[in-house]
């Protein structure tokens, strides 16, 4: 559903150091590395961003999710830093390595009607399910009036008369 992913083949621990995110490491202030435009670019700082679009960067493969199993964290080094995915919890065989990959990049390209993380789709689902019950219950309560109005409707004229005819008259003073 989102494309490419990376899974883990066995368990594993939490804390666990799982993959590096790494590439060629490109400074703001050189406009020729400043002005390259990809999604797989991590930003360290205002200075220093990691382009992990080569293939040989399985890093890049690790896709969004609003509750992630891993968190990006920075090692420091000369340079800007390193980029590790360590897992927040428990990991289970055949499960997909997730991150956050934060709010500007998922205002930017992500946005929330087409995240795909199973959050989201949890979410959507939910008011899918919501607004289709919604919908259930307004073609129910139109079938109920239908069915009043036809026996209201059914009823003799004459005793709609007398009801009119019964009611005391006001005396003016």
């Amino acid at each position: 559903k989102t494309g490419l992913g990376l899974f883990a083949t066995k368990p594993i621990k939490k804390g666990t150091r799982i993959i590096r995110y790494f590439g060629p490491i490109l400074d703001s202030r050189i406009p020729e590395q400043d002005d390259i435009e990809n999604k797989y670019l991590f930003e360290l700082n205002g200075r220093w961003t990691i382009d992990g679009s080569s293939r040989w960067n399985r890093a890049r493969y690790v896709n969004h999710s609003c509750r992630p199993n891993v968190e990006a964290i920075e090692r420091r080094g000369d340079k800007g830093g390193k980029i590790v995915y360590i897992t927040r919890r428990r990991i289970k065989p055949d499960e997909e390595i997730t991150v956050d990959y934060g709010k500007n990049y998922f205002e930017a390209f992500i946005t929330k009607s087409r995240c795909q993380c199973p959050k989201c789709r949890e979410r959507r689902a939910e008011r899918q399910r919501g607004y289709r019950r919604k919908v259930k219950r307004a073609l129910l309560r139109k079938k109920t009036l239908r069915k009043r109005s036809a026996v209201v409707g059914a009823k003799p004229a004459s005793k709609t008369k007398s009801k009119a005819k019964s009611r005391p008259q006001r005396k003016s003073k």
